[in-house]
């Protein structure tokens, strides 16, 4: 299963959870109601003591029946969309929640570090933002999870016992696992379910509480004191039955898509010892996965068990999980994995380095080796989309250890995010450039063009491989600005690429690609990654974006045409005899993108295959291709993997 049909079965999903969630929501109101007929309900015949419920009149209790079931469908509504509303600040709110502490922009513990540098490596090798990145510095359990309506307001949370126990091979499975959340639409889900499911458990809290409260009337012989006292009994039960079907709907959701991330984690790694060895090292030590804060409601969104249960545990086996990535796999591989760990420590900082350091430079030999992408198969990148193998991730890890410290430092701090994207736009031309930094000074201040001024200083014009890398760095720290703020970066963004008179490949993307993913994070629930459209009803629109990808790969009029027709050919649709003239390419992408972006999946993995084979057609790539390529994947929510110019069959 590839990217865009694990899309489609995430929109299937939603779909499924919401008519479950109605069905749940009835039957929570039937056993309310029945309650009320039990306790207060008049008799069939007035002046009657009370009968059993056969002899209970149904038209004499309507009333009571009616304003039972507007009550409660009132306290789960409103509850549920409290909670939905809590939630849109975010995924970092849920890490927030549980005690999550975010991680800073240069963390002097090399655990905390290396969780960085693998959260960064594996978004940049991925194509989409860098997550928000917390710990959870209370919790001794190796456990963690990926919260957000969509990548640009997503966050990672681990938990501190999972940075002291796990190699690097084994955090990086762990982080890969939650990405495959993250990329494949596992994560809207989970947070609409929490959202959902909030206003029938908080039945179970009104009950216990109602119970608290009212635990003197037990001896009383009021009659009215004994009815509340049964009434919150009943309704703490009904809660408490709620949750029951609550847990059994998040099993249904997870199970399966736990299974997948695994097998998502080892696509990424191409380490299953990785993501096993994580398995393997929960069910060894003493705490496993179990974590202190109430998990009730985030259960399905860990990487293993929060807590002790057996019984709809939204989790598979430890067992199977592991035998599904090591079919050999025994309990007898676990005593000597604990005996193991008994005898050895976490290996030093300087060693985890060195790790890194030789990753990175085995990436820089098969770069320079070219790669051996085979462009003329766009089936191989489809497989890619929302798993990238891990070649990318090293390429990623090389790439950015060619960025100075003092860069990379600045685009993770929310201080100075806005500078990195200034710098990213400073031109090579000393005349241009002077211009550009007067202009910042003007509009953001003094402050804002020395720090741009000291990052120029000291590490020179950005090379054109790092841009992308460094926009994704700094798109974290920014978003945590006040709006205000980014909106006075995002007009300065704009006036520096007017500047010269004419629009870049990149400057297009940065504009374009750092407005959508802030709106998205500001605006979480509506953001969509496919719609229902049809290519047919978008025929043209793919056309000239085909056209636009096929001008900038080619100088020659006749190889833009060949290109354009291998494309189209992927699309097999009638009615295009020729590539449509393109007057202007910025306007064309920005009317074309929005109604693309509103195909269904697997619509979209159709003209992505097209978009591939435009770029594919000479087999060689060339950075404006590339960057082109990737940003309108990006704007049509297609987070296409890292790629790197002159990579040919």
């Amino acid at each position: 299963m590839n990217f865009f049909e694990y899309q489609d079965q995430a929109r299937k999903q939603s779909r499924w959870l919401i008519l479950v969630f109605i069905v749940a929501v009835l039957a929570v109101v039937a056993a309310i109601d029945l309650i009320l007929l039990l306790v207060l309900g008049e008799p069939a015949v007035p002046g009657q003591e009370w009968q059993p419920l056969s002899n209970l009149s149904f038209s004499n209790n309507l009333p009571l029946l009616a304003g039972g079931g507007i009550v409660t469908v009132l306290t789960i509504g409103m509850a549920s969309l409290y909670k939905s509303i809590k939630l849109q600040a975010g995924g970092g709110q849920v890490a927030r929640e549980l005690g999550g502490t975010l991680l800073e922009s240069d963390p002097g513990d090399p655990l905390r570090r290396r969780l960085r540098n693998v959260v960064e490596e594996i978004a940049i090798a991925s194509g989409v933002p860098v997550p928000e990145i917390y710990v959870l510095e209370q919790e001794g359990g190796i456990n963690a999870f990926a919260a957000g309506y969509s990548p640009s307001d997503a966050a990672i949370a681990v938990t501190r016992g999972t940075l002291e126990n796990l190699n690097r091979d084994e955090l990086q499975g762990v982080i890969a696992h939650e990405f495959s959340h993250i990329l494949n639409g596992d994560m809207r889900i989970n947070i609409r379910l929490m959202g959902a499911l909030f206003g029938i458990l908080l039945l179970a809290l009104i009950g216990r509480r109602v119970l608290i409260h009212t635990r003197h009337v037990g001896s009383s012989r009021d009659k009215s004191g004994v009815a509340i006292l049964l009434i919150a009994m009943g309704i703490m039960a009904v809660g408490y039955i709620g949750q029951f079907f609550g847990r059994w709907i998040k099993a249904a959701i997870s199970r399966q898509r736990e299974y997948l991330a695994d097998a998502s984690a080892v696509q990424f790694t191409r380490n299953p010892e990785g993501i096993s060895g994580a398995l393997k090292k929960i069910a060894v030590v003493s705490n496993g996965s179990f974590m202190d804060a109430d998990t009730e409601e985030i259960s399905h969104m860990l990487f293993g068990d929060g807590r002790k249960m057996n019984l709809f545990s939204t989790h598979p086996p430890l067992d199977r999980r592991i035998r599904r990535i090591e079919p050999n796999f025994t309990n007898s591989d676990l005593d000597r994995l604990r005996a193991k760990m008994v005898k050895e420590q976490l290996k030093s900082a300087k060693d985890r380095e060195e790790q890194a350091a030789r990753a990175a430079t085995k990436a820089e030999r098969k770069e320079e080796g070219g790669g051996g992408a085979d462009w003329a198969d766009p089936s191989r990148w489809i497989d890619q989309i929302g798993q990238p193998h891990m070649e990318r991730i090293l390429m990623a890890a090389a790439l950015t250890a060619t960025i100075s410290e003092n860069v990379r430092q600045a685009a993770q701090s929310a201080e100075w995010a806005p500078e990195v994207l200034f710098y990213t736009l400073l031109d090579s031309n000393q005349e241009i450039r002077e211009q550009q930094l007067l202009l910042i000074a003007q509009r953001m201040g003094s402050d804002s063009e020395a720090q741009v001024s000291a990052l120029l200083s000291g590490s020179g014009v950005a090379e054109p491989a790092q841009r992308l890398p460094l926009l994704e760095l700094a798109f974290t720290a920014l978003k945590r600005r006040p709006p205000e703020l980014v909106s006075r970066v995002l007009e300065c963004v704009k006036e520096l690429v007017q500047l010269d008179g004419r629009i870049d490949v990149f400057e297009f993307l940065l504009a374009k690609v750092i407005t959508q993913h802030l709106w998205e994070s500001q605006n979480p629930e509506n953001a969509r990654m496919s719609g229902s459209l049809q290519l047919s009803a978008c025929q043209n629109e793919a056309a000239r974006v085909l056209a636009v990808l096929a001008i900038h790969g080619h100088d020659e009029l006749k190889e833009a045409d060949a290109a354009f027709e291998a494309g189209w050919g992927v699309l097999r649709m009638p009615g295009m005899t020729a590539m449509p003239a393109i007057e202007n390419w910025v306007s064309t992408l920005d009317a074309d993108l929005p109604k693309l972006d509103r195909l269904r999946a697997t619509e979209k993995q159709k003209l992505v295959s097209a978009l591939i084979a435009t770029v594919a057609f000479d087999r060689l790539t060339v950075p404006a291709e590339l960057e082109l390529l990737r940003v309108i994947c990006s704007l049509i929510h297609v987070p296409l993997p890292m790629l790197v110019s002159g990579e040919s069959a």
